[in-house]
């Protein structure tokens, strides 16, 4: 796998066996129909957002838009849309006062679009490709996810690319596991050089 730097705005390009992964900024109102077709899909579950109406996600996307802690971005597979990745400052939104944040903690959320013939390994290479991102920006030192504690699958592919489970918490709306990766630990266990 290679990285390579893009426009500004768009970070950083993986390319893979499987393609090319990047981001662009998400447009709330452009692409809210898009995200309703991904949140509310049953294999979305862990994203809450199931019975969420389309515009719901509008103002849930336009309200990410205007924080300054927090951003949406669409991932793009091949330059198609695939996925969504939110980063967020663990500082002040989703873990706020929940562990002991340090400078350069980058929080990071993503949903992989749902897809009507699965593509083996495509789901860690999303993963990758964010953490990718990430770490594109020399500020980022360590990346911090709060699964579902039932959410197995996301923990395992977590750990596969470097993230070490720390401790379970409670959040209003789930008991998560805090888990930490380093650019260290990403660089060794996905050979993805940041």
């Amino acid at each position: 796998m290679s990285t390579t730097g893009t426009g500004a705005g768009t970070g950083t390009v993986l390319r893979t066996a499987l393609g090319a992964f990047g981001v662009r900024p998400l447009d709330p109102l452009k692409d809210s129909g898009l995200l309703h077709s991904w949140v509310t899909h049953p294999k979305a579950a862990f994203w809450m957002m199931q019975d969420a109406r389309p515009e719901d996600v509008e103002r849930e996307y336009l309200r990410i838009a205007a924080d300054e802690h927090h951003h949406a971005l669409l991932g793009l597979h091949d330059g198609v849309p695939a996925f969504l990745m939110e980063t967020y400052d663990p500082a002040h939104r989703e873990l706020a006062g929940l562990y002991e944040p340090e400078p350069g903690d980058v929080g990071m959320h993503f949903l992989v679009a749902p897809a009507g013939t699965p593509l083996h390994g495509f789901t860690r290479a999303v993963i990758t490709a964010v953490l990718a991102h990430i770490f594109a920006d020399p500020a980022a030192r360590r990346v911090v996810v709060e699964p579902d504690v039932s959410n197995t699958a996301v923990q395992a592919l977590n750990e596969a690319v470097g993230f070490v489970p720390v401790r379970e918490i409670d959040k209003p709306e789930k008991k998560a596991l805090l888990s930490f990766c380093t650019r260290e630990r990403f660089a060794v266990a996905t050979g993805v050089d940041v």
